[in-house]
């Protein structure tokens, strides 16, 4: 029938049977061009179901044994973990004996029985406070700067980029030795400048948690190439209309480009409330969470409480505490993005 229905538009020249024939040889080439497993698969399909398999049907069969390797090592390795890690945290469990069920122990301790879990959480929510905003402020800055017809656009772009390829281990290594207190190059350019006692960074109870402010803000260009996508796809009518009602720059900018680009914006301060939630590198490199827990960030206190005390109950306890409050915030600024996140099309 579908031969026939087709066939309907066929020019005189072209007989039907001629054409049947090249459907049949089309759908011929199709089934031997699969690849020897999926052709066993769609065979053995063939013979359980008692009938040839339709062009969309093999196609879908296809797709399905394509995404299956990431499908099994999902369900293996992030969701079985997961549903792992749910389990253990009701337990006490230090990986060499069987898991005991202690019910939720270590939530009770977690909660009530444990400052440092406070202190660990006020840490890393005064760094996400301060960085993520500062991360999207800046990177948003640059790219509206590297937009503009300048001179080497294309070196000045690489050049803020650039740190976000380098690694993260390398990154904090670096800065290690830039804020050295005695022999760093920080320190150095500010005794010149006349500081008689500049700050020991890292060493110092007041300034390590800025240090690792400033180590992180030095990799803001991340949100580089997001926002120039954005800020070039903004349609060039919008501003021609401003300039006709008589918007100034700055009028246009803030009417037209920053709504625009609101999407994109929401998605960096998502993904930046996640990555500062999940600060880990700079501080168990270069302080350990000292000095005097004053860089103990909860992912931090989650790897020494499970690494190095082995206590994977309580661990898995505050990894999934973790969870909750990405997962918390995350909806949060979804369900508060109806009011200023603006999507073209939309009313």
């Amino acid at each position: 029938e579908p031969t026939r229905y087709y066939a309907k538009e066929l020019p005189a020249e072209v007989s039907f049977d001629r054409f049947v024939a090249g459907w049949v040889s089309s759908y011929e080439y199709t089934y031997r061009r699969l690849p020897r497993d999926d052709a066993m698969a769609v065979r053995a399909i063939e013979a359980a179901l008692g009938r040839r398999l339709k062009l969309a049907e093999r196609e879908a069969i296809d797709g399905y044994i394509c995404v299956s390797p990431w499908v099994i090592g999902f369900l293996i390795f992030i969701l079985g973990m997961m549903v792992f890690s749910l389990y253990t945290s009701f337990t006490e469990y230090d990986i060499i004996k069987p898991a005991k069920w202690i019910g939720f122990g270590n939530y009770e301790k977690m909660f009530f029985r444990d400052d440092l879990f406070w202190w660990s959480w006020s840490r890393t929510a005064i760094y996400s406070i301060v960085t993520v905003p500062l991360g999207v402020v800046i990177a948003y800055a640059l790219a509206v700067l590297l937009n503009q017809k300048v001179l080497a656009l294309s070196f000045w772009r690489t050049l803020f980029y650039m740190p976000v390829v380098v690694p993260a281990v390398a990154a904090a290594y670096i800065f290690g030795w830039l804020f050295a207190p005695e022999v760093g190059l920080i320190n150095g350019f500010l005794k010149l400048a006349g500081m008689a006692d500049p700050p020991r960074w890292f060493d110092s109870l007041q300034w390590a948690l800025p240090g690792m402010v400033i180590l992180t803000t030095w990799g803001a260009g991340g949100g580089l190439i997001l926002y120039l996508a954005a800020l070039q796809s903004v349609p060039t009518e919008l501003y021609d209309a401003g300039k006709v009602d008589g918007a100034n720059a700055w009028i246009r900018f803030w009417f037209i480009t920053i709504p625009m680009t609101s999407p994109v914006v929401l998605f960096t301060t998502i993904i930046g409330i996640i990555n500062s939630f999940q600060v880990f590198t700079g501080a168990f490199l270069l302080t350990e969470g000292g000095p005097v827990n004053a860089t103990m960030f909860i992912v931090l206190y989650l790897y020494q409480k499970g690494w190095q005390e082995f206590q994977m109950g309580y661990a898995s306890a505050l990894a999934w505490g973790l969870f909750v409050v990405i997962m918390a915030l995350t909806a949060l600024v979804l369900y508060t993005s109806r009011r200023f996140v603006y999507y073209a099309g939309s009313d």
